[in-house]
């Protein structure tokens, strides 16, 4: 007998969408494991970039490259918006067992990405000066973030397109091998960025030149993943990408504004401690690098637990759903209460691993001290955000990430700043989490039943 095909191997997974039976703690773990690991290796090859940058003793190098991420890190949150339209209706259509509708929504998923990532880069090279200068930049600092955002804008849209890419594993319950395209960018980026950072003396720019042939890798893997083992691609055309633009928009839209939030707010924060000179500025970049290592796993569940709510939803299972959330908050207060041991009982190693020395080791190990009451609210609203983008919500998401990155943070950390100077700050941020993190996983939770109250009604009597 003939080996089943690649369509005849997706069919048969369409018939049982992975997510709808079996234990949902299980999926959680298992997806937020595979994503956290994929998303700890490029983190890690940011913090190690960094590192090799603070190795260099030059503290407007430091300052410079913290910069640059900023201004990425905006970008990139413009992508993970991007991202959640594909795995939410790819996900529900798989739920439903509309294999070509979710073909369909996936490789028009992926164009729109594509081409909104490319637009925002041909829009923000020419902005850099004003940027820059808008987030404080002065001197040689501003000189190298400028450098580093001329070399790395102009392949954002092949980043687009990998996360893109990947995301469509992860909505086909293939974390795996989503998280070893992952892999494939710190693979890259390992091998390649001492060379280029040392061996030929480029300093950042090196890094830089690493991140745009990283973002190759990132494409073809994922590419060749997603092509040999679920036949989730099409050729598009254009009938069918113009039609799926409005779900598509209807979820990217807020999606985009909401993750657009927390760049802004980190901008905002950079300004403030740009006041306190170049080493508040150092452990602002270093503290931004350490934070998403530390921290991956909620940055992973968020995106890992949509394609669990979405086949479910598809299947009209809502008490899994309740489930996942009720799984998903558990793993937040274990994973956090971990990570930030960890970092109190190691502040004053990592300090000294960058370098780190007065002011910036000060705010460095602060940070560490006080990280954990910090990100487990900041969790809260991560967790919410992902129930309320696969379940028909946006809105509540967008509003619940602005509601914490203006009323929740600018204010605190502004009076933080005058009070406690950078310090001072830094608490901020922690006390305008409170609120908003318990707000949003209270309405997530609502969301929910209303859904389940919905379908109850549709159902004849």
């Amino acid at each position: 007998m003939d080996a089943p095909s690649t369509l005849e191997r997706a069919a048969e997974r369409a018939e049982t969408p992975r997510f709808v039976t079996g234990s949902t703690m299980r999926h959680v773990l298992v997806m937020t494991g595979t994503a956290t690991a994929g998303l700890i290796s490029i983190f890690i090859v940011d913090l190690v970039s960094l590192l090799y940058i603070s190795w260099l003793k030059d503290p407007s190098l430091t300052a410079g490259v913290g910069l640059a991420t900023v201004v990425m890190f905006f970008t990139v949150s413009i992508n993970v918006g991007l991202m959640i339209p594909i795995a939410a209706l790819v996900s529900r259509a798989l739920g439903a067992r509309e294999l070509e509708k979710a073909r369909r929504l996936a490789t028009s998923g992926c164009v729109w990405m594509t081409l909104v990532a490319t637009m925002v880069s041909l829009i923000a090279i020419p902005l850099i000066p004003q940027i820059l200068g808008l987030l404080g930049a002065t001197g040689d600092a501003f000189r190298v973030a400028e450098s580093f955002l001329w070399i790395s804008l102009p392949t954002h849209g092949l980043m687009a397109l990998g996360m893109g890419l990947s995301s469509v594993l992860r909505a086909a319950g293939d974390a795996k091998r989503s998280m070893y395209a992952t892999l494939s960018v710190a693979a890259v980026t390992v091998v390649l960025d001492p060379l280029f950072i040392f061996g030929l003396g480029l300093k950042s720019n090196g890094a830089a030149i690493t991140i745009d042939i990283a973002r190759v890798a990132y494409v073809y893997v994922s590419y060749c993943y997603l092509k040999r083992h679920h036949n989730l691609l099409t050729v598009p055309r254009l009938p069918d990408v113009w039609r799926d633009a409005r779900p598509f928009f209807a979820i990217a839209i807020p999606a985009i504004l909401t993750n657009i939030a927390a760049p802004v707010s980190n901008g905002f924060f950079m300004s403030i401690m740009s006041r306190f000179g170049d080493a508040a500025i150092a452990a602002s970049a270093i503290i931004d690098r350490l934070t998403p290592v530390s921290f991956a796993g909620l940055f992973a569940l968020a995106g890992a637990v949509g394609p669990v709510l979405g086949q479910n939803w598809g299947a009209n299972r809502f008490d899994r759903m309740r489930q996942t959330i009720k799984d998903s908050l558990i793993f937040t207060i274990v994973y956090v209460g971990a990570v930030w041991l960890v970092l109190f009982l190691l502040q004053g190693v990592i300090a000294q691993v960058f370098n780190a020395h007065g002011l910036t080791a000060e705010l460095v190990q602060f940070f560490c001290q006080i990280s954990g009451l910090i990100w487990f609210f900041i969790g809260l609203v991560f967790v919410a955000n992902a129930s309320f983008n696969n379940l028909g919500f946006p809105l509540f998401s967008t509003f619940f990430n602005w509601g914490r990155a203006t009323l929740g943070m600018i204010p605190f950390a502004y009076y933080g700043a005058m009070v406690g100077g950078p310090k001072g700050a830094l608490t901020g941020i922690g006390f305008g989490s409170v609120a908003f993190g318990v707000a949003a996983i209270l309405t997530a939770f609502w969301t929910i039943r209303r859904l389940e109250r919905q379908a109850i009604a549709k159902v004849p009597a």
